[in-house]
């Protein structure tokens, strides 16, 4: 071993977060105690997303081996070609020995967690010329070595960011002085929209399909179409506030809302991120761009909605049904607004609004995420409802099923996270909103103003 660098001691729910922490590490050495291997082993059986996790680390760990070189030499992180990031340099060892701490406290033995303590310690007192850090997702164990003296930190590769604060948010707003500020190089009209072509300034920073909302007498709500080295091309955008332009009877409340439905409506946009609280209008507004451009324009074959299914309280046990039946339990939002679509057709009476929700019914389609894997949809209109629960690995796979004229839209707020090990910088969603701002056929919008109802505000606010 080397003494410049630290030598990291896993703990097994990293592992079973990440399988490919074992290369993310750098020039710094790996360390698994065997409770930690025992830990793994006991959790490879099953189809669970943990279970997976398990047998790829195992998978790698045997790869590495080889048949069995000289393991108090510790392995080479070496793998084969197929990651794609920069694998480590360090070395990977294991609890070979079976020499006691001294001065342990008695304390510290029988829990997997105690053990892993006791293995830090014994590091400590055998490289004391080293820097020896626990790395844990379980917060108690940190502080539980803390108490004994034992540096310990988070496992901070798995994130999009450092912090939620720096999410983007798909908007940008300034004041009068934008036109000064931004020269116009040019302007055109094209198929009934406004473009202007503005020169770019030091440090300003631009995404396709940004949304630009400019406040004030020159007051103006646009959209980023190109973004190059030395301009940038902005869109007036539609205006959805008012009933010529509402989509399926629905118009924009507020200028995010109005944002939305030129991302929803836009055939070039192939994905779309909707973040927002609780009654700021994602569902209802996805639904109806969805069955515009299903019913009114057949661009899309049909809607497809799923989400993750995880409970906010107790779980009410087994469902009987088809798939679908299965699923309609987790999909109360889905009908709830499909109510607030049929009740928006003001003609046709009771009779009318009756055909009209068997025609949306028929078109809209409920799956479950357990059985997504494989598939390709082609010009189909993908709901992923409560993306805040999926992982970065759940979010590719769904990503990847779409095939030729297929829109993928993702709902979520990612402070309602209900998935064990998942964070708000962790999130499939997160991961999704900050990979694809730079791709010019993706967009994003935070939605801020919640529009169900002055009582659902106030209490969002107060509670």
């Amino acid at each position: 071993m080397t003494d410049s660098s630290r030598l990291y001691l896993l703990d097994t729910n990293v592992l079973m977060h990440d399988p490919t922490a074992l290369f993310r590490f750098e020039e710094h050495d790996i360390y698994l105690p065997m409770v930690v291997l025992e830990e793994l082993d006991a959790a490879k059986k099953g189809m669970t997303e943990v279970a997976r996790n398990v047998r790829q680390v195992s998978r790698f760990i045997g790869q590495m081996m080889q048949g069995g070189p000289e393991l108090d030499d510790g392995l080479p992180l070496a793998m084969p070609d197929g990651l794609n990031f920069r694998i480590g340099t360090g070395r990977l060892f294991f609890q070979t020995g079976g020499e006691d701490v001294d001065d342990a406290p008695s304390a510290l033995r029988a829990k997997a967690d105690n053990e892993i303590l006791r293995a830090a310690m014994q590091l400590t007192q055998r490289h004391p010329d080293r820097e020896v850090v626990l790395v844990s997702k379980d917060i108690n164990l940190r502080i539980k070595a803390a108490i004994h003296g034992i540096p310990a930190e988070d496992y901070h590769n798995d994130r999009a960011l450092d912090d939620l604060s720096l999410l983007y948010n798909g908007l940008s707003e300034h004041d009068n002085d934008f036109w000064d500020r931004h020269a116009i190089a040019d302007s055109w009209s094209e198929g009934g929209n406004t473009f202007y072509r503005l020169q770019r300034v030091e440090d300003d920073d631009w995404h396709p399909n940004q949304c630009l909302r400019l406040t004030g007498d020159n007051g103006m709500e646009a959209m980023v179409r190109d973004v190059t080295d030395d301009h940038f091309v902005i869109q007036v955008s539609t205006d959805y506030t008012h009933g010529p332009h509402s989509v399926w009877g629905i118009t924009a409340r507020n200028p995010e809302q109005n944002f939305a439905l030129n991302l929803l409506m836009d055939p070039e946009i192939d994905f779309v991120t909707l973040l927002g609280t609780a009654g700021t209008g994602k569902t209802l507004l996805t639904l109806a761009a969805g069955l515009a451009q299903t019913l009114d324009e057949p661009i899309y074959r049909e809607i497809i909605m799923t989400r993750a299914t995880v409970s906010v309280g107790e779980d009410i046990g087994y469902l009987p049904g088809t798939e679908e039946e299965k699923m309609s339990p987790w999909m109360g939002a889905l009908t709830d607004n499909l109510e607030v679509l049929t009740e928006s057709d003001e003609h046709g009476g009771d009779w009318g609004r009756a055909v009209t929700n068997d025609l949306m019914t028929s078109r809209v389609k409920i799956r479950s995420l357990n059985f997504m894997r494989g598939r390709t949809f082609l010009n189909r209109y993908l709901i992923i409802d409560e993306a805040q629960n999926i992982t970065p690995k759940q979010m590719k796979t769904l990503v990847t099923r779409a095939g030729p004229g297929t829109k993928i839209v993702c709902l979520g707020n990612v402070e309602q996270i209900d998935t064990p090990y998942l964070t708000e910088t962790t999130s499939g969603l997160t991961f999704a909103v900050d990979r694809f701002k730079n791709w010019p056929h993706a967009g994003h919008i935070t939605l801020k103003r919640g529009e169900r109802s002055r009582l659902a505000d106030f209490a969002s606010d107060a509670l």
